[in-house]
């Protein structure tokens, strides 16, 4: 499943869903790179 993340104000992140951090957060992957942040909504 395909997931948008943001990690910082500007810079968003789209990416292979790979799991959800501890503080709610969630992991995606990009190639052999993983990026942790927060979810875009919908």
């Amino acid at each position: 499943m395909i997931r948008t993340i943001s990690i910082s104000r500007y810079i968003s992140i789209q990416g292979v869903f790979e799991g959800t951090a501890a503080d709610g957060n969630i992991v995606v992957r990009v190639g052999s790179r993983t990026y942790e942040g927060r979810p875009v909504g919908k």
